[in-house]
């Protein structure tokens, strides 16, 4: 809760952002021109109090009374995280994977002895940040070998505790959300500056064991740049890395414990990289009427050394589905920003690129110097989109559409082909599960040898089908993205979902080396089994 504000049990965000009935009923017919399709339903969600679980499988221990809970509402909003069939199964009221018992620890003493507890009494421990997983990372499934689960829900570690300004670092626990920290920082005139799509309810502990994706599109594009040190509590000890710029020195602790998606312990803080808050900026968009060389410009961009803080590729239907235009061309979004120097001649030097590849920039830059910038234009109208797609998730649910995402990255010299394959593939398979469907694509990151493509996927659904078509689809999709030679994930992380194509994309021992590690670490194998790793 935040202001008297609920978040929603069963969907994304706050619940009273869900829309009414005639709300979503004229949604749907504004869908159909431009999905093709009509959704069919126009459904209600379930209340709190319907909702039924089966019996807590063990009683809250006396000595973690306090800490530990088997409260209805509580189990409920720790059940699963933000994945299409997560919402779709949470609107049809079915938690039946719902934790056993949900802890609120208050300190890293309290970890220890909740970790104690659970290898003693077999029980399966499950960390949970702000409950945000899209690939099943936070989600109570476990086989019989447990006695119950416990979710370990870090909210209430969430101050920033030091800030060291000589070396632009600040100490930060990980149940701190993105505005938390944020504003923290911000009485120190500093910045993360690390804004993933989930921000308003992710965490920092949540961002470094998935190794997110944030706001900046070229250079510091994952969380792994901004960590400093990392500290976790592990079922075999505490686990602190040294509080280092860089170091050489065999291979890094930090990077084991970065993306270990919780199998090894619980992360409890970091020390993190900050940033003055930025005081220059310049936004332009961009419009192509040829894909391939809206492509070649970005390419272009990401080699050139300029290093935008933005740089989104939107096809003519990502740029279609969130209002940036609707003349039918493809849309490049470029931004700049600093807290030392203007950004002209940056912005200046882009748009020239891309003018070379054929782009025209119709409403020229839009330039803040000082303040913050009026984020007007097509960059404004995609910043808005992205914060509120999400909430169209709950939407489409309630009314029988399929719709999720996928992302991936690959080389330049392999875009093509993988763009290509992609594409046929997962219209195929939405095509036979569904009967049609809508596919588009966005570049979300751009590194000098490739793109992060994120594509988006919505089909019609059928009552009681849905989370089997999705399956159908999603199948596809990441049997494409392994086949033409991109990565599972970019930077929504392993989990449960991925975790069949992870096991293909990384060489054979290096689970062999996750097994030893976690059998040093976590020797009763209670932390998050099944996602990452199958021990």
């Amino acid at each position: 809760m935040s202001d008297g504000r609920k978040r929603s049990f069963w969907g994304w965000g706050w619940e009273d952002r869900f829309p009414d009935t005639a709300s979503r009923k004229a949604l749907g017919e504004h869908a159909q021109l431009m999905l093709g399709f009509a959704p069919e339903r126009c459904d209600e969600p379930p209340s709190l109090g319907a909702i039924e679980l089966r019996a807590a499988r063990m009683r809250v221990p006396s000595a973690l009374d306090g800490i530990v809970s088997s409260d209805h509402e509580a189990r409920v909003r720790h059940t699963y995280g933000k994945c299409y069939r997560d919402v779709v199964r949470g609107f049809r009221g079915d938690f039946d994977s719902a934790p056993d018992l949900v802890a609120t620890p208050r300190t890293e003493d309290d970890i220890c002895s909740l970790l104690d507890w659970a290898c003693d009494a077999k029980v399966a421990v499950v960390p949970f940040g702000g409950g945000t997983s899209v690939v099943g990372g936070v989600e109570a499934d476990v086989d019989d070998r447990y006695a119950a689960v416990l979710s370990l829900d870090l909210g209430r570690l969430d101050r920033v505790l030091e800030v060291e300004r000589s070396s632009m670092s600040a100490r930060i626990q990980a149940g701190a959300t993105g505005p938390a920290l944020e504003s923290q920082l911000a009485e120190h005139g500093l910045t993360l500056r690390h804004f993933p799509q989930s921000f308003e309810f992710s965490t920092l502990g949540g961002w470094l064991a998935t190794r997110a994706g944030g706001h900046f599109a070229t250079v510091y594009t994952h969380i792994d740049d901004l960590v400093q040190s990392m500290r976790a509590v592990t079922p075999s000890g505490v686990w602190e890395s040294r509080r280092l710029p860089g170091s050489g020195a065999g291979p890094s602790p930090d990077r084991l414990m970065l993306g270990s998606e919780g199998i090894f312990g619980v992360i409890t803080e970091g020390w993190m990289r900050v940033r003055p808050r930025p005081e220059f900026r310049g936004t332009a968009t961009a419009h192509f009427h040829d894909y391939s060389r809206a492509v070649e410009a970005v390419r272009a961009l990401s080699q050139s050394g300029l290093f935008p803080s933005n740089c989104r590729l939107l096809d003519k239907r990502e740029a279609a589905l969130n209002g940036v235009t609707t003349d039918g061309t493809h849309v490049l979004i470029v931004a700049f920003e600093s807290s030392d120097h203007p950004v002209r001649a940056w912005m200046g030097r882009a748009l020239e690129l891309v003018s070379d590849h054929g782009g025209t920039c119709p409403k020229g830059p839009n330039y803040r110097d000082g303040g913050t910038p009026s984020g007007g234009g097509g960059a404004g109208l995609w910043r808005d989109a992205f914060i509120e797609a999400p909430y169209m998730l709950n939407t489409m649910a309630s009314m029988g559409v399929i719709a999720d995402t996928f992302e991936t990255a690959c080389t330049w010299d392999n875009f093509e082909r993988l763009h290509a394959g992609v594409v046929s593939e997962v219209r195929r398979a939405m095509k036979d599960a569904c009967g049609q469907g809508f596919l588009s694509c966005r570049f979300t990151h751009v590194y000098p040898d490739g793109p992060a493509p994120y594509f988006t996927f919505i089909a019609p659904g059928r009552f009681g089908a849905e989370t089997e078509q999705w399956t159908v689809i999603k199948k596809a999709a990441s049997d494409a993205v392994i086949a033409h030679g991109g990565t599972i994930t970019h930077h929504h992380a392993v989990g449960r979902v991925h975790r069949p194509w992870y096991e293909q994309q990384r060489p054979s021992q290096l689970g062999d080396v996750l097994r030893a590690a976690k059998g040093v670490l976590d020797p009763s194998a209670v932390m998050n089994p099944g996602v990452l790793l199958q021990v």
